[in-house]
């Protein structure tokens, strides 16, 4: 791993490409250029009766030019820093500021790589590789750019789930003025969060938090870390998103509930379905009915578990006003030299 200081002074953690992969989409890119060399070798070898040996002479030196340079240049380019055996390995050329590989340093690149790799056989672009502490060839050094690993291993943490200690506070959430983009940005952080270094998942997770709760109220309590306070924000986002989607098609697994959260009530004139009796059971009589033989006992359903259920108060009416939730505890005014800190969190703003 390897930090690269973007052109917004942002510090990005990337994964520098090892010397052995580097070397195997090298060999792909090699073979791929020596079966075109030998297929223009044969096509000029046909022609050749029928062509001045001038005009062959410089076809063959133009198209040998245009294989072993023009192939990665104009692959590089417009891939943006990938060429077949970099594709093939999941590997990409890119600028030391992170931005994608220009067609000046493509070309760089390219020409450096006919001396290194064409002329003197690799040795320089080996050497200069174990030196460098970012593995560099000398077509990187003088192009400045970098080659990263796309395809590195990834420690992505548990699903998204509801912190416990947050869930009360969660359950009274206003995120209806939640826009799309800052909930898509801090998804996307919490996804990476564990490939980031922790100066670099504070920072982004502060600016992140500090932005998304200006749409989101009530504050977070006291003390509550970013990461915390955007996966309770999220986590309680997509449980509303499950529930609503339940009640408007009527169907679907039951809104999963946090600790602390009050289950929900069936609506009024509500029957629950039950499955239907089957024989022996659905044709058992009644134990007071005439037809009862001596001695009939009811047995209970097989289906039905016999567990007592504690008496549960019914919810409000539609003409009864819902409980008023109690009202957070005001925010200290800030001052105005410095803006308050939460200990081991972020300061939300005011």
């Amino acid at each position: 791993m390897s930090d690269v200081v973007t052109g917004e002074a942002v510090v990005v953690e990337v994964r520098i490409a090892q010397l052995p992969s580097r070397a195997a989409a090298l060999l792909i890119d090699m073979l791929v250029q020596l079966v075109a060399l030998f297929g223009a070798f044969l096509l000029l070898g046909a022609l050749a009766s029928d062509l001045d040996m001038a005009l062959t002479t410089m076809i063959f030196i133009v198209f040998t030019v245009l294989v072993i340079v023009g192939y990665p240049v104009i692959f590089e380019t417009l891939s943006r820093g990938r060429s077949l055996g970099k594709l093939a390995l999941g590997l990409r050329v890119v600028s030391d500021d992170g931005g994608p590989e220009r067609f000046r340093q493509a070309l760089f690149r390219g020409l450096a790589g006919m001396l290194e790799f064409w002329m003197l056989s690799g040795a320089p672009a080996l050497i200069s590789s174990l030196i460098s502490e970012r593995g560099k060839r000398l077509g990187d050094i003088f192009a400045g750019t970098i080659v990263i690993s796309e395809r590195g291993p990834r420690q992505y943490g548990p699903p998204l789930e509801m912190p416990p200690q947050l869930a009360a506070w969660a359950a009274t959430l206003e995120l209806s003025r939640l826009p799309e983009g800052v909930a898509a940005t801090a998804r996307q952080y919490l996804t990476r969060w564990h490939d980031l270094s922790p100066t670099v998942q504070h920072e982004m997770g502060v600016r992140i938090s500090t932005e998304m709760s200006a749409f989101v109220s009530p504050p977070p309590p006291p003390g509550v870390p970013p990461f915390a306070y955007l996966t309770a924000v999220l986590a309680e986002r997509r449980r509303r998103d499950h529930v609503r989607l339940a009640q408007q098609t009527g169907m679907g697994p039951p809104a999963q509930q946090w600790p602390g959260q009050p289950a929900p009530y069936p609506p009024r004139g509500y029957a629950p379905a039950y499955p239907p009796e089957q024989p022996p059971y659905a044709s058992r009589p009644h134990p007071q009915s005439p037809y009862a033989p001596p001695g009939y006992a009811p047995q209970p359903h097989p289906q039905v578990p016999q567990v007592p259920y504690p008496p549960q108060p019914y919810p409000p009416g539609p003409m009864t006003a819902p409980p008023t939730p109690p009202s957070p505890p005001p925010a200290p005014s800030p001052s105005s030299e410095t803006a308050p800190v939460t200990p081991g969190g972020f300061a939300p703003p005011a």
